[in-house]
């Protein structure tokens, strides 16, 4: 990574921008003041809340932050399913006693909006889920002196991110919770995800710009690891998931370490798009009817999850995880940066004695 960016958080820690509520300010603030860089999730927000926030985390600290937008997605030629899913699902709205979203509230997620405010009022570090924004978009964030990472799924996708000028890739394993970053969402690569290590072993030979690597990465030695395997950094969403900083809802934190939820699966049963979370009732139910629709099913299962949640019922809720997830600590978020610096430091020491022919018990 370049050492003007790594400059910006000196433990090579990035807390995930975890859309829908995990991701705020109290989060990102702690995480930024111990080292690491925190990020805010600018996901299904408008332009204005998103700048509410970014004003509230810069009254929080003075430390370096980061914002994530989503790019806009392509239409979907499937109305006729996003109809069938509308039926698949009244039984849900019946027994939660709410009304189905609206699927056409809405495609872009104010995008434009959010680049006006992002170049009005510059942060230091922007990055970009679900697609590759364009050279323009990368070279005025640039000029606003704004650093900008873009996730990628393959070797591929991380070339176009280096095409579009961006100043690192975010190599998303299979591993990671909630949605897959790919940038063509295509029903015949469901379940053709690449670990996390192999993935960044192989954007490493396709490209020259720094990666971080993100799913499934929990501990120190996890960090360690993708180090060694070529990254320069870790973004790590799950682990800071069930810290009192989340904004996660309750629920959502206990069941990660819920015996009731002992593992995770790719599902599109929520939002019509490949994202990793707890196997619960609401998932085996519908996972197997979900269109290739997104966001239209996000917004028509919305209130569902609201209602869930609010009925205490996590088996109607979106429990985005990684494959970690029972590894999750309920530590303070700086607290657990520390922790994991130090994880990383013992690590890497075992590491170097390991390579230079120490004795390893």
């Amino acid at each position: 990574m370049s050492s003007a960016l790594t400059d910006l958080f000196p433990h090579p820690i990035v807390q995930a921008p975890m859309a829908g509520g995990p991701s705020g300010p109290q989060l990102a603030a702690a995480v930024s003041d111990t080292g690491g860089l925190g990020f805010l999730a600018a996901g299904y927000k408008t332009a204005d809340g998103m700048y509410q926030e970014i004003k509230q985390l810069r009254g929080l600290t003075g430390r370096p932050f980061g914002v994530n937008v989503f790019v806009p997605q392509p239409e979907h030629p499937e109305s006729g399913a996003v109809d069938l899913y509308i039926q698949q699902l009244s039984g849900e709205a019946a027994w939660y006693e709410t009304e189905l979203g609206d699927p056409d509230s809405g495609r872009d997620d104010g995008y434009d909006a959010k680049l006006a405010v992002l170049l009005d009022n510059p942060v230091p570090v922007v990055s970009f889920h679900f697609g590759v924004p364009t050279r323009e978009v990368v070279d005025s964030l640039h000029r606003a002196g704004t650093f900008t990472l873009v996730t990628a799924t393959t070797a591929e996708e991380a070339l176009a991110v280096q095409q579009a000028g961006a100043d690192a890739v975010i190599a998303q394993g299979v591993e990671a919770g909630g949605h897959q970053g790919t940038h063509r969402d295509l029903p015949e690569n469901d379940g053709a995800g690449i670990g996390v290590l192999s993935l960044v072993a192989q954007i490493r030979e396709a490209v020259n710009i720094p990666v971080v690597a993100a799913g499934g990465i929990m501990r120190g030695s996890q960090i360690a690891a993708v180090l060694a395997a070529g990254a320069s950094a870790a973004q790590l969403g799950t682990a800071f998931l069930a810290t009192p900083e989340s904004g996660a809802h309750a629920l959502h934190k206990q069941a990660l370490t819920d015996p009731v939820f002992p593992r995770t699966e790719l599902t599109r049963a929520f939002s019509g798009r490949p994202a990793r979370g707890l196997v619960n009732r609401f998932m085996r139910e519908h996972g197997p009817y979900a269109p290739v629709a997104y966001p239209e099913i996000h917004h028509l299962t919305s209130p569902l999850r609201r209602a869930a949640a609010k009925a205490g019922d996590p088996q109607g809720m979106a429990l985005w995880a990684g494959q970690g997830h029972r590894m999750a600590r309920e530590l303070p978020a700086g607290q657990l940066v520390e922790v994991l610096a130090a994880e990383l430091d013992a690590a890497a020491a075992l590491l170097g004695r390991s390579a230079s022919g120490g004795d390893v018990r």
